[in-house]
């Protein structure tokens, strides 16, 4: 096995993990501030895929025009499932069970609800380059690919950024820790918590017009969520770094895998290696733990 085929399954294997990481981090960014799961996330990338496709082959947006529509409108529908899927939720304190059964209950009824209104035809967006392929001497790079590596590279450090230098994301990671001190604090939590649903439905949007123009768009894309749950569970639950790198490593994994024993076993062996995984080192790559409301 050569180095330059080593090399240009890295490079697949990045761009893969860049995919997983912006689900990645829209998982984790909820879970880090409300402690649940939120698997209607996967809904919303399989609407905002849809969203993408009529931007971008119905009114023939430019591509940057295009993800930015998308991302908006992932935003306004990521607002949307928090108020009608959580808030009084919150208002009433309900049991944390309440919480993981209309995550689950939102994501099956938005893919429900695309395979209602556009069967389980295939569509595509059109291809953002004229030009698909780029050649770095005996290397491969498919400029979508290298296009979704840098948008989500970009992305993630603006929102740790956001994270880590403004008051927004000081009134969040306050949030995050104690709810009830960032009240007494004079933070407004549920306008903290709507704001974090609207840029997680962002990442979402952008999520899912990206993995729409590498894949084939149908109702149930949104269930690549679970790659990003795994990456959020190996980088370490409730953390934006962790799961980073759990999700760039479990991409470099899947293709290497991938390569060595096919497509069919890899899923089955990255499940494996994830439980494997949980045993060793339960808190994650990070080393944090946060405990899980539901």
């Amino acid at each position: 096995m050569d180095v330059t085929f080593l090399v240009q399954q890295l490079i697949n294997g990045l761009s893969r993990g860049a995919v997983y990481a912006l689900i990645a981090t829209g998982f984790a960014l909820i879970f880090s501030v409300l402690k649940f799961s939120n698997f209607a996330h996967g809904g919303l990338i399989s609407v905002s895929a849809y969203a993408g496709y009529f931007f971008s082959s119905q009114l023939k947006m430019n591509p940057v025009l295009a993800v930015i529509c998308t991302a908006l409108t992932g935003a306004v529908l990521g607002t949307l499932l928090d108020f009608i899927a959580f808030r009084n939720l919150r208002k009433r304190n309900s049991s944390n069970i309440f919480y993981f059964v209309s995550s689950i209950t939102c994501g099956i009824l938005f893919m429900n609800l695309m395979t209602l209104s556009f069967g389980t035809t295939f569509y595509s967006i059109p291809p953002f380059f004229k030009d698909p392929i780029l050649f770095l001497g005996d290397l491969i790079v498919i400029k979508m690919d290298l296009a979704i590596f840098l948008i989500s590279i970009g992305l993630l450090l603006l929102l740790m950024l956001v994270m880590e230098k403004t008051k927004m994301g000081l009134a969040l990671r306050t949030v995050a820790i104690d709810r009830e001190m960032a009240m007494l604090m004079g933070i407004n939590s549920n306008v903290i918590i709507t704001i974090t649903f609207l840029i997680a439905g962002a990442l979402a949007g952008v999520s899912g017009i990206l993995l729409g123009s590498s894949f084939t768009i149908d109702p149930f894309l949104g269930n690549m969520v679970v790659k990003g749950f795994v990456a959020s569970v190996i980088g370490g639950l409730g953390s934006l770094p962790g799961a980073i790198i759990g999700a760039v490593l479990l991409g470099v994994v899947e293709v290497f895998l991938t390569v060595g024993v096919g497509d069919i076993l890899t899923p089955a062996v990255v499940f494996v290696f994830t439980l494997f995984f949980l045993l060793v080192r339960p808190q994650g790559i990070r080393g944090q733990f946060v405990q899980e409301k539901a």
